[in-house]
C-alpha cells in the first residue's frame, strides 16, 4: 500500500479466458444507443473547448442525458422513405454566463450534433430525417472551484463513485469490437449497402465462438431479395476470415437471424440505422468505456459519454482505470489478466483516490508479490499525470464507448 492507497492482490476465481461461458457485446456506431453516446461526447468535447478558448479553462457542463426518440420508415428495395423523422434531446448542463459574458451553449450544442450526425451517417438527411433538439439548464456556479480553480493544480472529485477497466482483452473481446470496427470502415468503404447500425454479439463455449451480427442494410444500394441475401452472405464471410486473426478457436457467424424471408421480415432500411423504425436510445446504455459490454467482468453502470473530463469520476476514473489496465497489462511481465478499480471520494482531488485496487491473474511461474511493486509503481504513475487524460479526452483522442 502506498501514499495513493494502492491495492494489488490475486484475482478471485479464474481468469476469464479459463472460464467455461464468455459473453461480450458491442453496440455499433450507428446502434440508437451509440448515436446518443457519440453526440453526447461531441458536444461535451467542443463545449470544454469552447470554454478554454474564451476564458483559459473548462467550466461546469454535463450532457450525459442525451435520448432519442425513433422515427418511422418505409424501406424498399431501390429506396424508402422516411415518414416521420427520428427526434434527437441534448439534455444536461452548462455554465451560460461567466465573467459578465453569454455564452452560447446551446446554439453549439446544436451545431455540434448536426455536423456530427451529418459526418457519421450518410444515409441520414439531418434537415429532414431527424429533429435535433437541446435543452441544457444553468451549471452551478458553486462547482467552478472544484475544476482546479484557487491554487488548485488537481481538480477535486464531484462524487463518491468509481470506474472500473480491465487488460488485456480476450480473444473473443478482440473478435466483437474488431468485427463492428472493421465492418464501418473497412468494409463498409466498398460495400455501401452497408448500414452504420451494427451490433455484435459474442458468445464463447469451452473453445467454440459464436459471433451473431445484426447489420441494417441500406434499400437504394440493393435490387431485391437475391442482392440482399448476397449482401448478408458477403458479411458473414468478411466476419468468418476476420475471427481467424484472433483465435484458433472453431468460430460460427451468423448475421440477421431474425429475417424471414419467406415473410419479406428482412433488416432493410432507408437510412442504415434502427433508430428510423421503433428503437429508441440513450446515453449510457450501450458500450462501457472500452467499447465493450462484458458481463463477465466487473462494469460501472456509469454513463461515460458527455460528462465533463475534468472532475466527472463516471467519466475520468472508467477512462483511467482502462489505461491503467493496459499499461500493466502491457509493461509488467507475468501479468496474464488485470482488472483495475478506482474509487473516489467526493472532496478528494482526483489523483487520490480512495482507494485503487488492482487483481492480478499471473502466469504460472509467476506470484502476486513477485510483480506486487512493479505493479504498484506503475499504477502511481498514471495517478500522478491523472490531468493529461482531460486534454486528450478534449482532443477526441480517447473513445468513452
Amino acid at each position: 500500500m502506498t501514499e495513493r492507497n494502492i491495492r494489488v492482490e490475486n484475482t478471485e476465481g479464474l481468469a476469464v479466458e479459463d472460464q467455461h461461458v464468455e459473453i461480450v457485446e458491442r453496440k455499433g456506431l450507428g446502434h440508437p444507443d451509440s448515436i446518443c453516446d457519440g453526440v453526447a461526447e461531441e458536444v461535451s468535447r467542443t463545449l470544454a473547448q469552447t470554454y478554454i478558448d474564451r476564458f483559459g479553462k473548462p467550466l461546469h457542463f454535463n450532457t450525459d442525458e442525451t435520448q432519442l426518440v425513433a422515427g418511422t420508415a418505409s424501406p424498399a428495395f431501390g429506396g424508402g422513405e422516411m415518414l416521420e423523422p427520428i427526434y434527437l434531446l441534448i439534455v444536461g448542463r452548462a455554465t451560460k454566463t461567466y465573467d459578465g459574458e453569454r455564452i452560447p451553449v446551446e446554439t453549439i450544442a446544436l451545431r455540434t450534433a448536426r455536423e456530427y450526425l451529418d459526418e457519421q451517417f450518410p444515409y441520414l438527411d439531418v434537415g429532414s430525417d431527424i429533429i435535433v433538439d437541446v435543452k441544457l439548464g444553468e451549471g452551478s456556479g458553486d462547482l467552478q472551484e472544484v475544476f482546479g480553480e484557487d491554487g488548485q493544480s488537481v481538480p477535486i472529485a464531484n462524487d463518491t463513485s468509481y470506474g472500473v477497466g480491465h487488460a488485456p482483452l480476450t480473444e473473443t473481446e478482440q473478435i466483437v469490437y474488431n468485427t463492428e470496427h472493421k465492418l464501418n470502415t473497412e468494409y463498409a468503404s466498398n460495400n455501401p449497402e452497408l448500414g452504420q447500425d451494427i451490433k455484435v454479439m459474442g458468445k464463447r463455449e469451452e473453445h467454440h465462438i459464436d459471433v451473431t451480427v445484426a447489420a441494417a442494410m441500406v434499400d437504394e444500394h440493393l435490387s431485391d431479395l437475391d442482392a440482399y441475401r448476397d449482401a448478408v452472405a458477403n458479411v458473414e464471410t468478411f466476419v468468418t476470415d476476420l475471427a481467424t486473426e484472433y483465435t484458433d478457436c472453431d468460430v460460427t457467424v451468423h448475421v440477421n437471424t431474425a429475417d424471414e424471408y419467406e415473410d419479406g421480415s428482412i433488416y432493410l432500411t432507408t437510412t442504415g440505422l434502427s433508430a428510423e423504425q421503433g428503437d429508441d436510445g440513450s446515453v449510457g446504455r450501450g458500450n462501457r468505456a472500452n467499447g465493450l459490454i462484458t458481463p463477465n467482468r466487473p462494469m460501472s453502470m456509469e454513463a461515460t459519454s458527455g460528462k465533463n473530463p475534468i472532475n466527472h469520476i463516471g467519466k475520468i476514473y472508467n477512462l483511467l482505470s482502462t489505461e491503467i489496465a493496459k499499461s500493466v497489462a502491457a509493461d509488467v511481465a507475468g501479468v496474464r489478466e488485470v482488472q483495475i478499480r478506482l474509487l473516489s471520494q467526493i472532496g478528494r482531488p482526483i489523483d487520490r483516490p480512495h482507494v485503487a485496487d488492482a487483481k492480478i491473474v499471473t502466469d504460472d511461474d509467476v506470484t502476486v508479490e513477485d510483480i506486487h511493486d512493479e505493479v504498484a509503481t506503475a499504477i502511481d504513475a498514471e495517478l500522478s499525470s491523472v490531468t493529461d487524460l482531460t486534454q486528450q479526452v478534449i482532443d477526441g483522442e480517447l473513445s468513452t464507448f
